[in-house]
């Protein structure tokens, strides 16, 4: 008895997650600034980390801008540098 190869899966045929339509700062015509301390607080993580564009949602150009105005902030004292900094 001969053993029949299993022939690999399509991967196209797979259901991809749904992207994210437009960025925040491009939806609301802003750009970012360190001194909006709420909006730059929606692109960091719980534990204070910046959040990949994967997660963020941002376009090239915006998730530079922004890692940017976060460590303005982090300078001024607007925002932590850790989760074990409280404001």
């Amino acid at each position: 008895m001969a053993i029949q190869k299993r022939k690999p899966q399509n991967r196209t045929n797979r259901p991809r997650p749904a992207k994210n339509v437009g960025d925040h700062f491009a939806q609301t015509g802003t750009t970012p600034d360190y001194k909006e301390v709420l909006v730059l607080r929606r692109f960091i993580s719980d534990r204070g980390k910046v959040l990949p564009q994967k997660y963020s949602g941002l376009s090239s150009k915006f998730q530079r801008l922004v890692s940017k105005e976060i460590k303005k902030a982090r300078f001024m004292g607007l925002l932590p540098y850790t989760d074990r900094h409280a404001l």
